[in-house]
């Protein structure tokens, strides 16, 4: 791959905890647990590999609809991310930003988002960025909202606006948009960065999220290297 061709963002659907978990005989709340280690732990591969930016869709809106046991345990899985891996990520040079309908978040699990991206805003390595509460459907309404508040009051002609304008007021302002994105176990989006991945390549593997490996990505990234990228022309 040339440095023009070579991936800076790639974007996972981290699909299958659940039914990983119940074919190995364990709880599907273990299943998440060993998810949420996965993607961790595909930190060091994806700077070994020189990705730029990495994002997870770790909990959608939808997902609010679950069982009050298992959001419960997901909601305590963040706490514990966003508090116990602070100096994971600053050892590593990673910056973190969350991306979603954060206000949505219990408030205590809102303020250690806050913090983890405080401590590491200054780290220019991978960008890290975790889609909690996320919605893509959602994140372009409320894009298309703070517009709307901006032409009503003046500050934008809306004669301006154009694709380059809308990205701003994503959640994903100022990040590129994804390279690659990568879904497990299943073969659909699922209302993910909808915006975003018009024209990504669409890698579907079918394995569990917690079965995916550093060959995995190793696998994908040769893959994308044959690709040729058209992007509609």
């Amino acid at each position: 791959m040339t440095e023009t061709t070579y991936p800076k963002h790639i974007a996972f659907i981290p699909d299958g905890n659940r039914r990983w978990a119940k074919e190995n005989k364990l709880p599907s709340l273990v299943g998440h647990k060993k998810g949420y280690e996965r993607a961790k732990s595909l930190v060091d591969a994806l700077i070994k590999h020189n990705i730029k930016y990495a994002t997870f869709f770790f909990f959608s809106s939808e997902n609010w609809n679950r069982s009050s046991e298992e959001v419960t345990y997901l909601m305590n899985l963040f706490r514990d991310f966003f508090e116990g891996s602070i100096d994971y990520f600053c050892e590593r040079n990673v910056r973190v930003i969350a991306i979603g309908n954060l206000e949505e978040l219990p408030e205590d699990l809102f303020k250690k988002v806050k913090i983890m991206e405080e401590n590491t805003k200054n780290n220019n390595g991978l960008t890290f960025i975790p889609a909690i509460s996320y919605s893509g459907k959602d994140e372009i309404l409320r894009a298309s909202k703070k517009i709307a508040c901006e032409v009503a009051s003046g500050k934008i002609d809306i004669e301006k606006i154009d694709e380059n304008l809308f990205s701003d007021y994503l959640d994903t302002a100022g990040i590129p948009y994804p390279d690659i994105l990568v879904r497990t176990s299943e073969e659909r989006i699922s209302n993910f960065l909808l915006w975003q991945c018009a024209y990504s390549e669409i890698f579907f593997v079918d394995k569990y999220w917690p079965e995916f490996s550093e060959e995995d990505l190793e696998g994908v990234l040769e893959e994308f290297s044959k690709r040729n990228r058209r992007y509609g022309r």
